[in-house]
């Protein structure tokens, strides 16, 4: 999609959304918080207090908030090729954040620049032949300790499928596997590349979900999550 195609949806976009993850019995949100929580969990095991954190198609805003809850210390920067988006972004945040509009294709920034760059489901928005060298961008401006966590949706999973094929916002989007998304990043540079599966049980399975840790291997989970420096 492209800047402009992205501004004419930011209005729209909740409702779009809140209606496509209907079938979880989960709002948005939830999942917003979801992913910030693993994020701060993941990097509390490699034992890294980010500093600095890039959300990397940060959009509308959904996981500001709850980013700057999971790393009260950090400065946030979100980055989108969408301005309109960016405005979203700075009405949602709890403290004052750095908004960056950009090309979509070079990152305006110096090299090493961040402890974390996070994305959530944004790669299948952009073109594969592109994906390559945006990671390779985003490798170039981490630390040497930094990571980068991506979330993004399992073409694997058939609720996934429905989620995607009925949210106009998504009628672009080309899902991408998690062994196709781990090669790629292996190919733009990255190590260590972790892989695991999420987002198992639906609200109405919810007293379940303290199982979905170990069930990281199955590649049913509704999204998946690669962590990798």
């Amino acid at each position: 999609m492209s800047q402009a195609e992205f501004d004419a949806y930011v209005d729209q976009y909740d409702a779009q959304h809140a209606a496509s993850v209907r079938l979880s019995g989960e709002d948005p949100d939830f999942f917003a918080a979801y992913k910030a929580a693993e994020a701060a969990r993941m990097m509390t095991a490699a034992g890294i207090a980010p500093q600095r954190i890039m959300d990397f198609g940060a959009g509308r805003g959904n996981c500001i908030a709850h980013l700057q809850r999971a790393f009260p210390d950090a400065a946030l920067t979100a980055l989108d090729v969408s301005a309109r988006s960016l405005s979203h972004c700075e009405a949602r945040a709890i403290r004052p954040i750095q908004a960056q509009c950009y090309d979509g294709k070079t990152l305006p920034f110096a090299d090493a620049s961040f402890d974390l760059v996070f994305t959530a489901c944004v790669f299948h928005h952009i073109p594969a032949e592109d994906h390559i060298r945006l990671l390779a961008e985003i490798r170039r401006t981490l630390t040497p300790k930094g990571r980068f966590i991506l979330f993004e949706h399992n073409p694997w999973n058939p609720l996934t499928r429905h989620a995607v094929a009925t949210c106009p916002f998504d009628q672009n989007a080309v899902l991408i596997s998690a062994p196709e998304m781990r090669r790629r990043f292996r190919a733009a540079g990255f190590h260590d590349v972790g892989l695991r599966w999420t987002l198992f049980f639906p609200a109405i399975l919810a007293p379940l979900r303290p199982l979905e840790r170990a069930l990281g291997w199955l590649p049913l989970g509704a999204q998946y999550c690669l962590v990798a420096r």
